[in-house]
């Protein structure tokens, strides 16, 4: 050791101002070297976690009558000073204990009694039986004539605390003892994690004789206390609330005494040892706290939802009347074993697990060891998941213990021997930390110090036998070992469910063939994983993965994780299907496998795309360079998802202008519309795009591909007879597509020089009949329907009219509701400045001067109720329906568009064709409130985002939102609801928020008043 004080003390750890002082008080230190005979004190200190921890308590301990034999003991005993230097110096409570107790020392020493085995259940129970003056020889308390305390109260609580604290001093310094001296043995985190649930045990017994003593039950009662959780599965942790559940017979009268006993208990043990938490018995906190054995077996028959069976996973007797406990577990463990045929079984277990992430605070998702993504929860929640699915017919699987339970599906091939054993290291890591954490201040905590509190990291480092290797600090592989071991869970337990399953279609060979399912059992894990048609998905699997080709070998690594990415959508079956057929499309475009391969964003939110929507992939087989868009940006937010519709149309029309012949050119205009299309969709599928840009992108492209196809069709006439205009209507003219909205239309001509008004108008027709065939015309790609019915006399009413056709039409024999259809007239193809004139002509006719007769407004209600009585398809449900129901897209356009007859002649401002637009200047304009405004643009908002949300889902155009089912789920999940969720939370919101939009309509546009 280094001669020189100052550095002797630094390269021990000791560089606080008194600790050399402290040093010399204690006789450890002369001068500037260690004592005679101190050197390996000196050596045992400077391994502790925090050696300025364990130096002020042993300074305090030196205070004590036992000093003196502590002292000679260090100097001699190599196991005494790994343990109380490893000890002092990871847990300051556990030190305050040594030093109020200070005779406990010998608990530390290297006995005869610390190299036997350590502590079993029955010597635990006996030592604190014996600290309340129970008789350990009697039977167990909760029996007939069982053991009974003599202390009771304050007392009782008292001699428990200290006696507990005793036995977890003991256990903690094993367990701690190799960070204070290599040599010593190293306790492995699962051994150590069953000694704490045996102490809990020992603990609830004691608790239950102090109970007994002060209740004086009746001796016919018994009760049994049964482990749930983490002391159920005997994995406990050295801080945790203990999980138990009541059982007591018999019931009648002595129901009142079991609750009484049951509650003392709870009270004893959480003040003198640990937080008993009985909220999973039958209906929560809410429930009766203590059952009969056929109370919890009608209640768990009858009433109990999947996550209590989950829970029941690790039941077991852990204190009282052994027999009821026993008859208790054999009586639901059937019960257990079934659940995974229940329906919607891993849907509501996801959803559970899905529910804890979202609650935990977002500053604090990436240090929680416990539930954040990678950590033990995880592991927890795959090897119950497994259990409950192969556990019916797979008695080996019955355990409640998480690192026995995977031995066990490793065992039987359920999960590779190698997954199994890379996921069990990873858990008994993380749980090294985490039992660490708890022992600094024996406090309940999974969080991890931030990144920028080296002390304490160092500490953890330390504590949890971690060294520096040559190129980083402890501190530095601490954090590379658990970022490594979160990321090594987060990737097992992606594919920890769908690997054996590949193996068992694909018949592979060398490290995979350890788990081979049989054909039964893959079957029955799909189905438990969610999917409709086990056999069906199996075989899909064989086709992807089948043969030794370079594209079946990446297909097998993909898999696993795409696989688990579908599960959690709302149509797994589909979205496996429409995989396959993606895949079959593009087996010859060379950079499709290996953009999922290398790009996980896109893999997953492609994943999310098929299992959510019909139409994206119908459309994806025809435009697969979409998929590049997915991975240009991890916050989705590129350019290319969320192009700037202007620049769409403009490239559009260029690409469309290089063809030769107007079939070529639709050709390439209907193309590039597929993949404009299919871009809007998953960027609205994955929440980049709010619904009013959604609109607008596919209103820009079909305005694009009409104006287009008409310029191609004239460039191909020999002769132009006459200007032609196109005028949209309805959404088109207000700039409000929907995915399956027609392109409602209007045309205008102007006969050329020398041509008669007849002839125009007849050559005009032949050419915009050419436009629609083209654009409707058979064809891989979504084909545009032109529907031209709300111009003047309707489908009897020439296609094309010269604009003094209009004005005389409009002149003599307009109705109102034509009037009211000019609103969302706006020219957008062909002749722009013919579309001037239309729009000159029109203006005066949908803007009048004086707004519209109380007679027009009469009858433009009457319409609308006409059409709300008539047009609702039969069986439709009106509070659903997104077009024509109470508070939908029709309600509030038609408010709009009544207060723009009404007022846009003296309000320019009103002449908008768009219905945000026009809500909003009326607000503006005070014909209606801010507050009735917001309720109808929510309105609007809401059903046209479930109309487009429709027809992503089913991939064709429909109005009515489903009823149940997975397409409901779809519809939901697409709209941004969870997609393990309720999605009648989603209904609910629906009908809320258009019962507040119609009543809004019902006062503004029908005029009555509540």
């Amino acid at each position: 050791m280094d001669r020189r004080t100052g550095t002797s003390l630094a390269r021990l750890g000791l560089t606080g101002p008194d600790a050399h002082a402290m040093l010399r008080e204690l006789g450890w230190w002369d001068g500037d070297v260690p004592a005679p005979g101190c050197e390996e004190i000196m050596w045992a200190l400077a391994r502790s976690p925090d050696q300025g921890l364990a130096l002020r308590a042993v300074e305090r301990l030196s205070a004590t009558p036992q000093w003196a034999a502590v002292d000679r003991a260090l100097r001699t005993d190599r196991g005494l000073r790994g343990r109380l230097f490893a000890t002092l110096g990871a847990s300051a409570p556990l030190g305050d204990h040594l030093v109020t107790h200070p005779d406990r020392w010998s608990l530390l020493a290297d006995t005869p009694e610390r190299r036997d085995p350590p502590p079993d259940l029955a010597r635990r129970t006996a030592n604190l039986l014996r600290a309340v003056g129970a008789d350990p020889d009697a039977p167990p308390p909760g029996t007939a004539g069982g053991a009974r305390a003599t202390l009771t109260g304050p007392e009782a609580v008292d001699a428990l605390r200290i006696a507990y604290r005793d036995e977890l001093l003991g256990l903690a310094s094993a367990d701690l003892a190799a960070v204070g001296d290599p040599a010593l043995p190293v306790m492995e985190v699962d051994d150590v994690a069953a000694q704490l649930a045996d102490l809990a045990e020992a603990a609830l017994s004691a608790s239950l004789a102090v109970a007994a003593a002060e209740q004086d039950p009746p001796d016919e009662l018994r009760l049994a206390i049964i482990g749930m959780g983490k002391c159920g599965g005997r994995e406990l942790n050295y801080v945790s609330d203990v999980d138990v559940v009541f059982v007591a017979e018999p019931g009648g009268e002595l129901t009142g005494a079991a609750a009484k006993l049951a509650a003392r208990v709870m009270r004893v043990a959480g003040e003198a040892c640990f937080e008993v938490d009985a909220n999973l018995r039958p209906e929560g906190r809410n429930g009766t706290l203590v059952r009969t054995l056929d109370g919890h077996v009608t209640y768990y028959r009858r009433w109990a939802k999947t996550w209590e069976f989950q829970a029941l996973l690790k039941a077991r007797p852990i204190a009282g009347d052994r027999d009821l406990g026993t008859a208790y577990v054999d009586a639901l463990s059937p019960m257990v074993w079934q659940a995974s045929a229940r329906d919607d079984f891993v849907a509501e277990v996801q959803a559970m697990r899905t529910r804890v992430v979202e609650n935990i605070p977002s500053d604090q998702r990436e240090r929680e060891l416990k539930l954040g993504r990678g950590g033990l929860r995880d592991v927890e929640f795959a090897v119950q998941l497994l259990q409950l699915v192969h556990g019916r017919t797979d008695e080996t699987l019955h355990s409640g213990n998480t690192l026995a339970a995977l031995a066990a599906l490793s065992g039987r091939g359920y999960v590779g021997r190698d997954d199994g054993a890379n996921l069990a290291a990873s858990y008994r890591f993380l749980r090294l930390l985490e039992h660490r954490l708890q022992l600094q201040k024996l406090r309940r905590t999974h969080l991890l110090p931030a990144a920028d509190d080296t002390d304490a990291l160092r500490w953890l480092a330390r504590a949890s036998r971690i060294r520096p290797d040559g190129r980083r600090d402890v501190v530095g592989v601490l954090m590379a070992e658990w970022q490594r071991n979160a990321r090594r869970v987060t990737r097992l337990h992606e594919k920890l469910f769908y690997r054996p399953l590949l193996a068992a279609v694909s018949r592979l060979a060398g490290e995979e063939a350890d788990a081979v399912l049989s054909p039964d059992a893959a079957k029955a894990r799909l189905k438990a994983l969610g999917w409709a048609s086990p056999e069906g998905a199996l075989g899909h699997l064989r086709a992807l993965t089948g043969g030794v080709s370079r594209a079946a070998s990446i297909q097998r690594a993909l898999l696993p994780v795409l696989l688990d990415e579908l599960s959690h959508s709302p149509d797994p079956d589909r979205g496996l299907l429409a995989y396959r057929r993606v895949s079959e499309a593009l087996a010859a475009t060379p950079w499709y496998l290996r953009l999922l391969r290398d790009e996980g964003a896109v893999a997953q939110r492609l994943m999310t795309l098929l299992g959510t929507s019909a139409l994206v992939p119908d459309l994806l087989q025809r435009a697969p360079e979409v998929l590049r868009m997915l991975a240009t940006s991890s916050g989705l937010q590129s350019p290319e998802l969320t192009r700037d519709p202007a620049e769409v149309a403009m490239a559009l029309s260029t690409t469309v202008a290089r063809q030769a012949t107007p079939e070529a050119a639709v050709a390439s205009a209907r193309s590039y519309r597929r993949h404009e299309m299919l871009r809007i969709a998953c960027a609205d599928l994955l929440g980049v795009l709010e619904v009013d840009k959604v609109c607008a992108a596919l209103n820009s492209v079909n305005e694009a591909v009409l104006s287009a196809t008409l310029d191609a069709v004239l460039r191909g006439e020999p002769e132009r007879k006459a200007a032609v205009a196109v005028i949209g209507m309805g959404r088109l003219g207000g700039g409000e597509s929907s995915y399956g909205s027609d392109a409602d239309v209007m045309y205008v001509c102007a006969p050329a020089e020398g041509v008669d008004d007849h002839t125009a108008a007849k050559w005009a027709t032949r050419v915009v009949e050419r436009v629609r065939r083209l654009l409707d015309s058979p064809s891989p790609d979504p084909a545009l329907t032109v529907d031209a019915d709300l111009r003047p006399e309707g489908r009897s009413g020439p296609m094309v009219r010269t604009l003094a056709s209009y004005r005389e039409y409009y002149a003599r024999w307009s109705e109102v509701w034509e009037t009211q259809a000019l609103l969302r007239a706006r020219p957008i193809a062909g002749d722009r400045a013919l579309g001037r004139e239309f729009t000159a002509l029109i203006d005066p006719l949908r803007y009048p001067a004086d707004g519209i007769s109380a007679s027009s407004v009469a009858e433009i209600r009457r319409i609308k109720s006409r059409i709300d009585a008539e047009r609702l398809p039969r069986g439709a449900d009106r509070s659903t329906h997104t077009k024509l129901g109470h508070g939908g897209l029709a309600d509030v356009e038609w408010t709009v568009q009544l207060l723009q007859l009404q007022h846009a002649g003296d309000l320019p401002e009103l002449r908008t064709t768009s219905t945000l637009d026009g809500l909003r200047e009326a607000v503006e304009a005070g014909l209606i409130s801010g507050e009735d405004a917001g309720e109808l643009e929510e309105g609007w908002r809401t059903a046209t985002n479930a109309r487009n949300a429709i027809m992503l889902v089913k991939g064709k155009p429909g109005d009515q939102l489903p009823r149940s089912g997975r397409e409901l789920v779809a519809v939901a999940a697409a709209l941004g609801y969870p997609a393990g969720g309720d999605p009648g939370e989603f209904l609910d919101d629906y009908r809320r928020i258009t019962r507040r939009a119609r009543h809004v309509v019902e006062r503004v546009f029908y005029g009555f008043t509540s």
